[in-house]
């Protein structure tokens, strides 16, 4: 894409209110993009404006009701008119953390509303815009999206389900010209890990003594060591300007592995699909669980 152009691309971000969403969609506004960034409350829509420019502007959708993404879609086709959208972000995520025989069904609900539902529902709506500028759909996936772990579970299966969604688009969006790829990210320095320990405390307070005993003192380090490396991952910067990258390329990657080292990211999904079930788990995980058991 010549710079020049960048004014006239129009880009929607869903989950812009904090974290890497906001850090996106900052970053695409001081690059010279017209940036439609989806937020939930009217507190979090101002607060973004005031840091962006005027080609920033926010919109109250989330991505669990129908009725929002509806006026969302219908306000930005009225803005782009016939250059469409040149780029969706399906960024919008939940975080639901626990044992997966602990969560509340609620909630499990909700995960999948946020993560898999509402990536669906925000596509379709979307869709005639996108192909109008014959433009891309970037999904941000994660890592435990290619590799399930304990106490993810939920986030794990909600990133599978969108790198399926992500590999299905592609093949059925290729005669429309639209580009379709997912940002797979590690760890990052984000705000992420509040919503991490918050959701370990609901799920904590509503497991029963029994359940306790059993996963009480294996979660609780767990999800210490998942904020402790939260708060050591990659600068978010790193991960916007590998979107940057996806956004301008033009032939994008089928996906974009974003971490301290990325081959290493690679070699362990390879691991976990030729080696024996139980060894990669008391190799990866149990064995490095049992030295944390053992020092407390």
């Amino acid at each position: 894409m010549i710079k020049s152009q960048k004014e006239k691309c129009a880009v929607l971000i869903t989950g812009t209110s904090s974290g890497l969403g906001r850090a996106t969609a900052l970053l695409l506004d001081q690059q010279g993009y017209l940036v439609f960034a989806g937020v939930r409350t009217e507190k979090d829509a101002e607060s973004l404006k005031q840091a962006a420019s005027g080609n920033l502007t926010p919109i109250i959708m989330d991505i669990t009701k129908a009725e929002q993404i509806q006026s969302a879609s219908e306000f930005v086709s009225l803005a782009v008119g016939d250059e469409g959208l040149f780029a969706l972000i399906n960024n919008a995520t939940g975080v639901v953390y626990g044992p997966l025989e602990c969560i509340a069904v609620d909630d499990i609900r909700w995960n999948f509303e946020v993560g898999v539902i509402g990536q669906i529902a925000v596509t379709q709506a979307f869709l005639p815009m996108l192909r109008k500028a014959k433009g891309r759909i970037i999904n941000i996936s994660a890592i435990c999206g290619r590799l399930a772990i304990p106490y993810f579970g939920l986030l794990s299966a909600s990133k599978f389900a969108l790198e399926a969604l992500t590999d299905t688009l592609r093949m059925e969006l290729r005669s429309s010209g639209i580009d379709v790829l997912s940002i797979i990210p590690g760890s990052f320095n984000t705000e992420v890990y509040k919503k991490v320990e918050a959701s370990y405390d609901k799920t904590l307070a509503n497991m029963s003594p029994e359940t306790k005993a059993i996963y009480g003192k294996n979660h609780r380090i767990f999800m210490e060591n998942v904020v402790e490396g939260n708060c050591q991952g990659m600068p978010v910067e790193k991960v916007t300007s590998v979107i940057l990258e996806a956004l301008e390329a033009r032939k994008p990657k089928r996906q974009y592995i974003v971490t301290k080292s990325a081959w290493q990211t690679r070699l362990g999904a390879i691991y976990k699909r030729l080696l024996p079930h139980q060894y990669f788990y008391d190799t990866f995980y149990f064995d490095n669980l049992r030295k944390e058991l053992e020092l407390d």
